[in-house]
């Protein structure tokens, strides 16, 4: 399914409305509504992400691969640290770089510092690679991609953030390079489901990360405007309740 409520069909910036009661899933005890909200896109996305592919979910122990801070991002580093996974990250701020250190990302690696970051990846796994890649921008990072993914690797491609003019891997680079490219459009009920069950058990350590600077219903151009500077870190939520 290409749609959906709140994406490319409108109907979320609203105090009330009205549900299929098949579309609702509940909301996870312990979490304010505005934590809770971050979760049926970004949260759910990166779950399907680290878990959806049928027989080979990340499991304890193995390399995941994020790229910045943006909702998806930081989502994965949560789960994957919260079973036991290894997390390197990448971003271009040393101010966003604490943010990825206090989720616990065991390396930190800035892209604008070293554009060929898949061989440094490499590197930091003993030169096997990583297991699983969560690609979110694109054309700008496919090729770095491809180089720090291991044999028989998975990359999930989950957004196109970037907007760069670069050459990307191809269909054959997956059999020339041995890994897995899946694209996704966020998750089913039953993922969504799962994950809130899991947020519910851990609810400290997978508590989302919402951007201190929140804004009302009537706020919503300010909203987009701060969303599109770069500047927050974390969800950038809106309260509908004034």
């Amino acid at each position: 399914m290409k749609f959906g409520l709140g994406a490319s069909v409108d109907g979320t910036f609203r105090s009330i409305g009205a549900f299929d009661e098949q579309g609702l899933v509940a909301m996870p005890k312990g979490l304010a509504f505005t934590e809770a909200a971050t979760l049926s896109c970004a949260g759910l996305t990166a779950w399907n992400a680290l878990f959806g592919l049928a027989g080979r979910p990340l499991v304890a122990g193995q390399w995941l691969l994020t790229q910045g801070t943006g909702g998806v991002s930081i989502f994965a580093v949560q789960f994957a640290k919260a079973i036991g996974a290894r997390v390197i990250a990448t971003t271009s701020s040393k101010e966003k770089a604490k943010l990825l250190e206090k989720l616990g990302a065991d390396h930190i690696i800035n892209y604008r510092e070293n554009p060929d970051w898949g061989s440094v990846v490499k590197a930091l796994t003993g030169g096997d690679g990583v297991d699983l890649v969560v690609e979110v921008a694109g054309p700008a990072t496919m090729k770095q991609s491809a180089a720090s993914v291991k044999l028989d690797g998975i990359i999930s491609v989950v957004g196109f953030v970037g907007d760069e003019d670069k050459e990307m891997p191809s269909l054959l680079d997956c059999w020339i390079n041995l890994f897995t490219a899946r694209g996704l459009w966020v998750g089913s009920r039953l993922q969504m489901e799962e994950m809130c069950r899991a947020i519910e058990a851990n609810i400290e350590k997978l508590r989302p990360v919402v951007d201190p600077k929140a804004f009302r219903l009537d706020e919503l151009k300010e909203a987009y405007e701060y969303l599109g500077s770069g500047k927050h870190q974390g969800k950038v939520c809106i309260y509908l309740d004034g």
